[in-house]
């Protein structure tokens, strides 16, 4: 027992004698004692304290600090201020130097001459996109970015071997008890996807750069709906030689011949919807300039095939199915002015992240700047043609243009 609680059980005593009815007690006594105590009791306390305070624990080496958390940015605008009119300064080269940017970034120029990544945060904003503003990428398959993020892929797939195989050469097959297991032998084939370098560049004011607020909304907003305009074209009617391959010309897509020359009548819709593969989520796709046949198109009841549906964020339905505006479309009467698909069926790769570069030196007597932006990505359908439905001749797909 320490001192302390010996002290404390005494002044308890003391209090029940006081309590007590007994009339042989020694007040004065009492009175002293009880001062000790609280006299002992108090230098006790204020020992303690000092002790306490004296007391201090061995100091920890701080963490070695991560230059890249250190060295952060409050705003995209920040970032550009500093890429414009301090290249060298340490928070990009900490950044760029950093182990983790390195892997990503092997075979990519920095610096001056080349190109400063652009920080998580900012990136994920630019390249954010809703199915609001976009209608690939919220709706595709995506596979993000792998070490290297640059490098190519190849995705194994299959295709239809047979008129049962209904879906991509998946065949299923009933089993009676006992029965022996029948053996498939579906037919693999690779879709290689390789992350292609696009490039996007603006001009601003130095002025509006000298205003990191301003300069980083308006910059991000314009690389954001670049971007989308990019991949959106891209996804739809690319090529695929240093580029994505489209949906319009794949060899996966069916083709409906058109019933006249620049008009879609109710009879393309028909056909259009007949040919589609079903069972996923569908949607129609075309630009303004085909509304008007769209929306006062009627079958042959006289009835509406549009119907109005802002709600959920698509101008309208046709015949049910949700209807997509995309600036990028074919207008009336050129091929794939309207197409009708399912977007799980096609890949988007992502590649390395957003990088920025400025150069002020063409407009240099304008007091302007350039700002180019750069990012990899690549995408293509992962059919290699249309599927056979079970009578093994007529065929469906999830893309379906018009003609």
């Amino acid at each position: 027992m320490n001192r302390i609680t010996e002290i404390e059980a005494r002044m308890l005593e003391i209090r029940s004698i006081l309590e007590s009815d007994a009339t042989d007690i020694d007040l004065d006594a009492l009175e002293t004692e009880l001062c000790d105590l609280g006299d002992e009791k108090a230098q006790i306390e204020k020992r303690r304290r000092m002790f306490e305070s004296i007391n201090i624990q061995p100091r920890k080496a701080d963490p070695t600090p991560d230059p890249v958390q250190e060295q952060e940015f409050r705003d995209f605008g920040e970032f550009l201020q500093t890429v414009k009119y301090n290249p060298h300064d340490q928070a990009l080269r900490a950044r760029e130097m950093s182990d983790k940017t390195q892997k990503r970034f092997l075979n990519m120029g920095f610096g001056a001459s080349g190109g400063f990544i652009v920080p998580e945060q900012f990136s994920t904003q630019i390249k954010m996109v809703d199915d609001q503003s976009a209608i690939f990428r919220p709706r595709a398959q995506v596979i993000p970015a792998g070490d290297p993020p640059d490098a190519a892929i190849t995705i194994p797939a299959l295709d239809q071997g047979n008129a049962n195989g209904v879906y991509a050469g998946v065949q299923v097959t009933w089993i009676a008890e006992g029965a022996q297991k029948p053996e498939t032998e579906p037919s693999f084939r690779e879709i290689r996807l390789e992350p292609n370098e696009v490039a996007a560049h603006v001009v601003v004011t130095d002025k509006l750069l000298r205003n990191s607020a301003a300069a980083g909304a308006l910059v991000s907003s314009l690389l954001r709906k670049a971007i989308i305009a990019a991949e959106e074209d891209a996804f739809l009617s690319g090529g695929g030689a240093g580029q994505p391959l489209g949906i319009i010309g794949h060899p996966a897509a069916i083709q409906v011949a058109r019933a006249g020359a620049n008009a879609i009548a109710y009879t393309d819709i028909i056909n259009m919807f007949a040919r589609a593969k079903f069972g996923g989520r569908l949607a129609w796709i075309g630009s303004q300039t085909i509304l008007p046949q769209l929306m006062t198109m009627v079958d042959t009841g006289q009835n509406l095939v549009w119907q109005p549906n802002a709600r959920e964020g698509a101008p309208g339905t046709l015949i049910g199915i949700p209807f997509l505006l995309n600036d990028q479309s074919p207008i009336l009467g050129r091929e794939g002015d309207l197409i009708l698909v399912d977007l799980d069926y096609y890949l988007i790769k992502d590649g390395s992240g957003i990088s920025i570069s400025m150069s002020e030196h063409p407009l240099f007597t304008q007091n302007r700047t350039i700002i180019k932006a750069f990012w990899n990505v690549d995408g293509q359908p992962w059919l290699s043609t249309p599927l056979l439905a079970r009578d093994g001749v007529s065929t469906v797909s999830p893309f379906v243009v018009l003609d």
